[in-house]
């Protein structure tokens, strides 16, 4: 066999593997290294691993690297493998090579991969947790506004019973919120240092992890030195998390679509939010809805993907969750954002339509449940007695093209046919079980939509919501502070 006189990169991997990897970090992960370098630098003098000048000398270098290497100039050229071994030529250049590689002592490409990816997840999550929250905060609001409004439910796609608006946008915010929370549980992975952990196993060097988490933000060190390089449950959990967000969003979206169609209309869009047909100028077309609803599958599909990706993957180091796949992520983010804003919009502007709830309300008779309900309290019947009663109302009123409530003497026929009776409800009693308004107003249980089981669950949504904005709240304020407590102590390694 002749020698192997190739040289490394070939330029086919350079250009398909190398090229793009490098590309990657200079948008997305420059600066986490650059804060990386500073607290491992930090945490080699505080441990007396690094002493003295060689600290100083290297703080210097860092900070001549951040002022003098424009990051978004730099092309890949294959001459260094990666940034991470660009960085350290450049620490080599102006230190020597001795002293240029002290920086890289107790580490590993391994630890530092994964606490940059995590660092730059936190900040994506964080954005998005704060635009979930305003979001909910739109939907709580419009809740509140829209308490008494009614609204005709649908089940199967067919009109089922009397809501109200608020009612509904309740619902979805008791989702929206459990979706933060499950958002704020996997944010907690990341807030998990893996810096210490080295290529796989730690260190023989007397280290200080819980000082590297509190430099950079973290709360605490990864435990499982293994786990901080091969456990991807960070990714898979967090994106699993936003994919629900999304799944769920997309199914109030279509309910925007099927309730703001022509032939339902108890939704209108108003004109901001409307685009009109080129060629059919009395169409008015929603199409902030279809936008939506792309996005958020679209969104949905991307969490997938990343999810798939590590699927019989090897439980250890691998590229599998690094570099490229991390970076594919990132899209999720993009696409998940644009949803959460335009929703928060559309939200704010829409409103319902009273005269087609009242038409379609009439036209399909939704209110019968309660007629049924009211002459079992007030006739003494069974249920299925009053069920038959009022399901043969219903079938003569929506024969005779009438509102239910213009059927009391369908109604009464009905009753004799059944009991061999007169009923004792007078007209007017029967107009009062058969209204819309009675219908929600009558359902004053836990959770219902009558007013005041309307207020003591708004009560609680804004009480939650408050909580996970505190919870929000404190972990932006510990990365400020740890970013404040990282700069102020590598600027005093300059000074010494």
């Amino acid at each position: 066999m002749s020698p192997d006189k190739s040289v490394f990169p070939d330029p086919v991997y350079r250009d398909t593997v190398l090229a793009p990897l490098f590309d990657g970090v200079k948008q997305h992960y420059a600066g986490s290294m650059a804060a990386i370098n500073q607290a491992h630098l930090l945490m080699l003098a505080r441990t007396g691993i690094l002493e003295g000048q060689s600290v100083q000398a290297i703080a210097q270098a860092l900070r001549a690297i951040d002022n003098e290497v424009n990051v978004a100039d730099l092309n890949y050229t294959g001459e260094y493998e990666d940034y991470f071994f660009l960085v350290e030529s450049q620490l080599k250049k102006r230190l020597g090579p001795d002293m240029g590689g002290m920086l890289h002592t107790a580490r590993s490409r391994n630890d530092m991969d994964h606490t940059v990816f995590k660092m730059v997840l936190r900040e994506r999550c964080d954005q998005l947790e704060a635009q979930c929250l305003q979001l909910a905060g739109v939907i709580h609001e419009k809740a509140l506004l829209e308490r008494d409004t009614l609204i005709v439910a649908y089940t199967h796609g067919q009109p089922a019973q009397p809501s109200t608006f608020g009612h509904y946008l309740s619902a979805v915010l008791e989702v929206l919120l459990a979706d933060i929370t499950r958002l704020q549980q996997a944010r907690k992975a990341l807030d998990l240092c893996p810096m210490g952990a080295a290529a796989i196993t730690t260190s023989g060097f007397p280290i200080d992890r819980d000082c590297m988490a509190d430099l950079l933000g973290f709360t605490a060190p990864k435990r499982n030195s293994y786990g901080c390089i091969a456990s991807v449950d960070y990714v898979t959990g967090l994106y699993s998390a936003i994919k629900l967000i999304f799944v769920h969003l997309g199914r109030v979206i279509q309910d925007m679509a099927f309730w703001s169609a022509f032939e339902v209309g108890q939704l209108y869009v108003p004109n901001s939010l409307v685009q009109i047909s080129s060629i059919m100028p009395q169409k008015r077309n929603p199409v902030p809805i279809e936008h939506m609803r792309h996005l958020s599958s679209l969104t949905a599909g991307r969490c997938d993907m990343i999810v798939n990706t590590m699927h019989n993957t090897p439980f250890t180091d691998m590229n599998d969750s690094e570099g490229e796949v991390q970076s594919a992520g990132y899209a999720a983010f993009d696409s998940g954002t644009r949803v959460v804003d335009l929703l928060s919009a559309f939200m704010a502007s829409v409103s319902i339509n009273e005269v087609r709830v009242a038409s379609n309300a009439d036209a399909a008779c939704i209110t019968i449940t309660e007629l049924a309900d009211s002459l079992v309290r007030q006739e003494a019947l069974s249920f299925r007695q009053a069920h038959e009663i009022a399901a043969a109302t219903a079938n003569t009123v929506i024969a005779e093209g009438l509102a239910l409530q213009q059927g009391f003497a369908a109604f009464s026929e009905a009753f004799k046919t059944e009991t061999s009776r007169a009923s004792q409800l007078s007209e007017e009693q029967f107009m009062q079980a058969v209204s819309l308004r009675n219908f929600v107003t009558v359902r004053d249980r836990f959770g219902g939509p009558a007013p005041a089981a309307m207020d003591e669950a708004l009560g609680h949504y804004g009480t939650q919501m408050a909580e996970l904005l505190e919870v929000a709240t404190d972990s932006q304020t510990r990365l400020a502070a740890a970013t404040q407590r990282r700069g102020d102590a590598f600027d005093a390694l300059l000074e010494v």
